[in-house]
């Protein structure tokens, strides 16, 4: 048995916690909430530090000293944390559920993220290419939202 089938998101070590991500980039998005009702809009503008090619943060240990908004997952309780996509790994386990065909620890490769139309890469826009242009023009829907 693997070990995400076996352990807990609490029991496992920091590698195997930082294999479960398949480098969607999903996370980078910037995200807006709506103050009154709290709900949270996904933008198809990114963090200037991720690489949109690999989809990984280009200054990984240091994010969230260099982008305060950066949430560090590892610190935090996934149940509230309803914004993740549904194709989170992390949300997956949480909920219960099994890692997709495409994920990277089942197929062994990063391409596969890309081949399923789960990365990021396709469509992103790094924050500083946005320039003035209000970020609210860049609001985008999931389709696989579920919360």
């Amino acid at each position: 048995m693997n070990f995400w089938e076996t352990k807990q998101l609490t029991e496992m070590t920091t590698e195997e916690w930082e294999s479960l991500c398949d480098s969607c980039g999903k996370c980078c998005l910037i995200k807006l909430e709506d103050e009154d009702t709290e709900e949270i809009f996904f933008t198809s503008v990114v963090c200037n530090l991720i690489d949109l090619d690999s989809c990984r943060c280009t200054r990984y240990a240091e994010r969230c000293t260099l982008v305060p908004e950066c949430i560090d997952l590892k610190q935090h309780d996934f149940k509230e944390y309803t914004w993740l996509p549904a194709t989170c790994a992390y949300r997956v386990l949480a909920d219960g559920g099994k890692l997709a065909w495409w994920h990277p620890l089942l197929s062994g490769t990063q391409e596969t993220v890309k081949d399923a139309g789960v990365s990021i890469s396709s469509f992103a826009m790094k924050e500083a290419e946005i320039g003035d242009d209000d970020i609210t023009e860049y609001i985008i829907k999931w389709l696989d939202k579920t919360r």
